[in-house]
């Protein structure tokens, strides 16, 4: 079986957990899902789906802390609790998945403007994925209470960061149709 292969079976597993483990409810399920999406290659999803409106940004930024990053900087880990979202200003950051065994499901590159951790802030879950500032990145943070706070001085931008998940989950469903 190739790495490809591989990768597949783990992004099945993944979306297993996130629909609430119908399919391992079902042997049967699992292995069709298995066998058709052996046959085809992991597309990566598109990292332009991390980039948010431009007005999102800025009100944001209003409420950002600086963070200049010298060296590689973990920003947060997989499942480790959300406390603010990070917004891509220089340079860049990874976004890594890992399965529960450690085995990296995806990793994409997160370009300037690309917002962080927005689906663990709304959602009030653990972040999902792992994010690491690349070294000479500036990346600003704002933190849960600032983030609040401006949601509800300017009810309008709920609307641009529903927006930018739903860009995420059209992004990662394409790439599991490909």
């Amino acid at each position: 079986m190739s790495s490809d292969h591989v990768h597949v079976i783990s992004v099945t597993w993944f979306w297993a957990q996130l629909m609430e483990k119908w399919v391992w409810r079902s042997p049967v399920a699992f292995f069709m899902t298995v066998s058709i999406l052996e046959e085809r290659r992991l597309v990566q999803p598109d990292p332009s789906a991390f980039v948010a409106d431009p007005d999102l940004i800025r009100a944001l930024e209003t409420r950002a802390t600086e963070m200049v990053c010298e060296a590689d900087r973990l920003l947060f880990n997989q499942d480790d609790p959300a406390v603010g979202v990070y917004i891509v200003r220089q340079g860049a950051a990874t976004l890594t998945m890992h399965s529960h065994d450690g085995r990296t499901i995806f990793s994409i590159q997160a370009t300037p403007g690309s917002l962080l951790g927005l689906p663990a802030m709304i959602s009030d879950q653990p972040y999902s994925l792992t994010a690491v500032a690349r070294a000479g990145a500036q990346v600003g943070f704002v933190g849960r209470a600032e983030f609040f706070a401006l949601m509800h001085t300017d009810p309008l931008l709920s609307l641009k960061m529903l927006r930018v998940l739903a860009a995420e989950v059209r992004t990662a469903r394409e790439a599991l149709s490909r």
